[in-house]
């Protein structure tokens, strides 16, 4: 496609048919300053901010959503644009109680920003004549209509990103108000806690409860990792302040999710108040005592070495890197032959048929056929990207044992046993996507063959690291009642594996690499303290086969260690090379 000329304030700019000028002038370098504009969202033009002088244009035009053509002359900071910009702040400001020195986003509110850029010193209109509600129903974060510019961007988000349509505005004119619903509380709305809306808002607004007014946000930091609290390893960002976690943010440019987060990604994640474990255990006379990291990795190695395959079981939870995982098959399997070993989440559905598709062939698609998932409350990011698609006229089907929240999203829901309804449906169309739980029978799997090739599948596996899991073998059941010594590597399992401990064996002798006390720790004789997610770094693969690299925001807590350094520092100690045992792992996409 032959590109188009401009003359952006005298420069010459090349751009492509069909963009905007805010498009064009961007890719140029140009700055044109904005509000209401998110580069995730569609433009609004809502608060001319972005207004430009157009040659041949009797009035301003708004740059998010002006069209740019070929031999195009503007001009960003004519007399008559900056005279048109102050005009809008000044109104923007008098609308509303926004005063700077008591709001959370002082320094880093992009209203502010822009009234120190065009010398705003003082106010032309009255202000401070209302007060406005504060909303803190929600459990994460507050509204503060005080701020509150209009400028959808939080509407636009909960409707583009989520599929959510929570907000809205009420009213009209300078009666405008945002709202919840049908004008309820914010946290007796539908509102799922994203945190969507948060991260768009460009002034204090909408408010992260846990981060406010801990660090101005040009004093703050980010670390950018992925969420390792289910299979999609979405991209974020750590925000930190000396040290210390403030909140984490959406990274937009994250290949997987684009910047989406649920409630557990970006708010639960660091909401864990169980006790941390920091230094190494070992049972004496029923009651655990601190002992060395040298001496504990000393007694595990002795325990394993002199313990018969047919009684050694190993459990893990796939919350542990590729590493980690490597190495563990490299101790249990290939060298100890242990007998048992599993973790605590199901294998990933039999798919043997390709292609594999990514979260963004959802939207795409003009069908969608879920079948024995329930993304909505296993991998929520999941269901946002369905509910934007349905939203857009993609057509939605099921085929489920029990309802789901995305039934009702659905034009129909089938059992399984009528599963091949489905399959004809999805041959009809003309870009189906396949969503497959890990629920998922191989009488269905052998069904789904006849989509092919022509749809993509996604397979939404349980766990996180699971299908590293799967492929060096360590996803089957296990008795722990049938281990005489048992290693647990607990990791920062949310309490899933708790319950195993009252059916392990009186007289076992367990090891649990775990980073908080739980029932598994206190049933333990040993316990080897693990750095958590926030603390360590390491290869995940994602529920698509995305190899991904999560990096550690802060130090390991106490003696604590990432799991591949344990499990590494244990190998040597059997005589394993630990970096032969990781030599044969994927390297990383992203």
């Amino acid at each position: 496609m032959s590109s188009i000329t401009l003359t952006i304030n005298g420069q010459k700019v090349s751009a492509q048919p069909g963009q905007t000028v805010l498009k064009a002038a961007q890719a140029a370098g140009i700055d044109i300053p904005t509000l209401c504009h998110h580069p995730a969202l569609t433009a609004s033009g809502g608060c001319r901010v972005c207004l430009v002088e157009v040659s041949g244009q009797r009035a301003l035009q708004p740059a998010c959503t002006f069209p740019a053509t070929d031999r195009m002359e503007i001009q960003t900071e004519s007399p008559k644009v900056v005279r048109a910009r102050k005009f809008v702040l000044e109104l923007l400001f008098s609308e509303r109680n926004h005063f700077c020195m008591a709001c959370e986003m002082s320094g880093g509110c992009e209203l502010q920003t822009l009234g120190y850029r065009y010398g705003l010193d003082h106010w032309v209109y009255p202000t401070y004549t209302q007060r406005f509600a504060v909303d803190a129903s929600p459990p994460h974060h507050l509204m503060d209509h005080n701020r509150c510019v209009l400028c959808r961007r939080c509407v636009r988000a909960c409707a583009e990103l989520v599929g959510n349509h929570t907000l809205d505005l009420r009213q009209r004119g300078a009666h405008s108000m945002l709202c919840a619903d049908m004008d309820v509380p914010l946290g007796e709305s539908t509102c799922i806690s994203c945190g969507t809306c948060v991260n768009v808002c460009p002034t204090g607004a909408l408010v992260d409860k846990r981060s406010a007014f801990m660090a101005r946000p040009k004093d703050v930091a980010r670390v950018a990792t992925i969420c390792t609290q289910c299979s999609l390893g979405c991209g974020l960002n750590v925000v930190m302040h000396r040290g210390q976690v403030l909140r984490l943010e959406s990274r937009w440019e994250a290949p997987v999710n684009g910047g989406l987060l649920c409630r557990r990604g970006r708010f639960e994640a660091l909401q864990d108040s169980r006790p941390r474990l920091l230094e190494p255990l070992i049972k004496e006379n029923g009651r655990s005592a601190p002992t060395s990291w040298n001496w504990a990795l000393a007694e595990v190695a002795r325990h394993l070495h002199h313990e018969s395959p047919q009684q050694l079981g190993l459990l893990t939870s796939t919350r542990l890197t590729n590493e980690a995982l490597a190495l563990l098959h490299a101790i249990f399997v290939r060298q100890l032959r242990a007998a048992h070993r599993g973790t605590c989440d199901a294998a990933p559905p039999a798919l043997p048929f390709t292609p594999c598709g990514k979260l963004t062939d959802i939207v795409a698609s003009d069908f969608i056929l879920i079948v024995e998932a329930d993304p909505a409350r296993d991998q929520p990011v999941a269901s946002f990207f369905i509910k934007r698609a349905v939203d857009q006229g993609t057509r939605l089907v099921t085929v489920e044992s029990r309802s789901t929240e995305l039934t009702a999203f659905a034009e129909a829901s089938f059992p399984p046993r009528d599963i091949a309804i489905a399959v004809d449906l999805v041959q009809a169309a003309a870009k189906p996507v396949v969503v497959c739980g890990a629920g998922l029978r191989k009488s269905e799997a052998d069904l789904l063959q006849k989509t092919q090739p022509k749809a993509r599948f996604i397979s939404l596996v349980s766990g996180v690291n699971t299908v590293t899991a799967a492929a060096l073998g360590l996803v089957d059941r296990i008795d722990p009642a049938a281990c005489r010594t048992l290693f647990i590597a607990v990791a920062d399992e949310n309490g899933t594996l708790d319950p195993l401990a009252a059916r392990i064996d009186r007289s076992a002798f367990v090891i649990a690499m775990a980073s908080y006390a739980s029932p598994l720790t206190e049933r333990a004789d040993l316990v080897l303290p693990m750095a958590t997610w926030l603390e360590r770094s390491g290869g995940f693969t994602n529920t698509d086969g995305t190899q991904l690299r999560a990096h550690a925001a802060l130090p390991p807590s106490g003696q604590s260690r990432s799991d591949w350094d344990i499990l590494g520092r244990l190998a040597e100690r059997l005589g394993l090379d630990a970096r032969a045992a990781k030599a044969d792992l994927p390297r990383c996409d992203a």
